[in-house]
């Protein structure tokens, strides 16, 4: 991907224009951190791209931005610009078309993404990303308040970034954050979800979470319980704790795993009914929740005598020939009644024993 970005480098300076690699990925390589998503400024606006890669699929043309697909590969270019207004303290509704990189890279949200490539491959620091970089920092570009406030997307973006990270975050960001934090009302429930997922999703969630609470943003984004959290090896976990499934919006999956693990914290998870019913993956992270140890949690799983009715060792024709019956409703009473029995250790599940299980208690001898 790398060496095709520098190659839509080349084309775009051939033209006459510059064109630089920005934001994530020169940042992350800095860092020698793995990094997939390329993005690339440019002073050739939208009309010129298209003209000049005309052999190409160019899409969408929203705020000066444009998506080439370039030999199969997806890259977002974006045009030099200056972002004159912003609306609902998110949104850019008015832009400018300017010539120069250091405008354009003045109009981000952080110093360590304002790092460049050229097409050479050299780094382009033009708002000392290195030293913030190096000295595992986030700081606003220019005045934190104006940041934060015309973009208030911009305060979990930074707790985000510190996070994954593991940066500090600068003072003045933080007191801007605190100072603008109740505007996150104003931000959708979707993108402090997708931000909120990132952090829980860090393995270093913990310093995440201490953020949200030193910023005072805890009852901004509506995080209940949030003081009696522990953290768990999947988001999911955490999102059981938070007690928000009528605020933010999740998928019917997520939904459901969340209410299982809700329901397992109230249940003995060491219990064979209760791992046959939420599986592993619900009970090991409720068993995070409540401090029990996942190798004990594995072991007794590992152990359960049926994991699904379907491992029950007689077959429903079986049944039907023992009880001299046609298939009908009961069969279901009788394997549910044999799950049970079989969870409890109270039969074993071999045909031998369930048979005679079935004679004893179904079987019933005409007068």
């Amino acid at each position: 991907m790398y060496d095709t970005a520098i190659e839509i480098l080349n084309k775009i300076t051939d033209f006459g224009y510059k064109a630089y690699i920005v934001g994530g990925y020169p940042r992350d390589i800095y860092l020698n951190r793995n990094s997939t998503d390329i993005d690339i400024c440019t002073n050739a606006s939208p009309k010129e791209l298209k003209k000049k890669f005309s052999d190409s699929i160019l899409k969408s043309q929203e705020y000066g931005s444009v998506s080439l697909i370039y030999k199969k590969i997806r890259f977002e270019i974006t045009t030099f610009r200056k972002e004159i207004k912003y609306e609902n303290n998110r949104f850019p509704v008015k832009i400018k078309y300017i010539d120069t990189l250091i405008d354009d890279l003045e109009r981000r949200d952080f110093t360590i993404n304002t790092l460049c490539i050229d097409n050479e491959g050299n780094f382009i620091d033009l708002l000392n990303a290195k030293r913030d970089l190096d000295n595992k920092i986030i700081k606003c570009v220019l005045d934190a308040d104006k940041k934060i406030k015309e973009d208030i997307l911009r305060s979990l973006r930074a707790i985000r970034f510190a996070t994954i990270l593991e940066f500090k975050l600068d003072e003045n960001l933080k007191k801007a954050i605190k100072k603008y934090g109740y505007l996150l009302k104003n931000l959708s429930y979707f993108r402090k979800k997708d931000e909120l997922e990132k952090i829980f999703s860090s393995p270093n969630c913990a310093y995440g979470l201490s953020l949200i609470k030193e910023l005072d943003l805890v009852s901004k984004l509506e995080l209940n319980n949030f003081d009696n959290l522990v953290v768990t090896t999947s988001s999911l976990g955490i999102w059981a704790q938070l007690d928000v499934l009528d605020i933010y919006s999740f998928s019917n999956n997520e939904k459901q795993i969340i209410k299982d693990i809700k329901e397992t914290l109230n249940q003995d998870i060491l219990d064979n009914k209760v791992l046959y019913k939420y599986g592993l993956y619900v009970c090991t992270l409720a068993g995070e929740i409540k401090g029990i140890k996942r190798i004990d949690i594995v072991e007794k799983y590992n152990k359960l005598p049926i994991y699904s009715i379907k491992d029950i060792n007689i077959k429903a024709i079986d049944i039907c020939n023992l009880l001299n019956k046609k298939q009908g409703p009961f069969i279901n009473e009788i394997y549910k009644d044999l799950e049970n029995k079989i969870l409890e250790n109270k039969i074993i599940n071999e045909k031998g024993y369930l048979i005679n299980y079935i004679k004893e208690k179904y079987l019933t001898i005409p007068n």
